[in-house]
Order: C-alpha cells, then structure tokens, then sequence
C-alpha cells in the first residue's frame, strides 16, 4: 500500500491541502489545447451554411432574393445573408448556392 496514514494524521491534512490548492490555483489554460481555441474562435456561433438550389432562369440572384428564399426555407424571419458562394458540379454548371447566415 502506498499511503499508510490514517485519516487524523497531519500527513493526511497535508495532502488534502495540496489536493485543494491544485484544483483551485491552477491556471484554466494548463487544460485548453490550441484546437479548441482555433475552433471557438473560427466563425461566430450564430453563423451557419445553408445551401439553396438555384432557380432555372436566374443566373446570379440577388441578396435581397436570397435572403427571402432562405427565409421560406428555414421559417425565421430575422435571417441576415451574410455571404453568397455558388456551388458547382464537375461540368461547371451552377448546382446550389452555399449561403452564410447569421
């Protein structure tokens, strides 16, 4: 047995004390890693990507008609289009529009 002490030695007090002080005095950043940080601080936690198909007829589509089809499409008013990227297959063709929204 590695530890003989009893429960009312000072022995058992002091490493009680130490105990504590470990896990009150050690610093929060001993216990992050640089890849959680790197993911928090990636995009903000109110952005998502939605991708929406293109209409027929429209070539490049306007904020303004993007912001009401993603709208219709995920039911929330509030929706801000922060950024529009279109998504193309292997013949070059326009196949959906990955939208940022906030």
């Amino acid at each position: 047995m590695l530890w003989s002490y009893s429960r009312k030695t000072w022995q058992y007090d002091v490493l009680c004390a130490l105990i504590l002080a470990f896990i009150f005095l050690t610093p929060k950043s001993w216990f992050e890693t640089s890849e959680l940080r790197r993911l928090s601080t990636h995009q903000s936690p109110f952005s998502s990507i939605l991708l929406v198909e293109p209409e027929p007829v429209v070539v490049q589509p306007d904020k303004a008609e993007v912001e009401r089809r993603v709208r219709s499409l995920t039911g929330r008013p509030q929706v801000e289009v922060t950024e529009v990227r279109p998504r193309l297959n292997a013949a070059g063709r326009i196949v959906a529009y990955e939208v940022d929204i906030r």
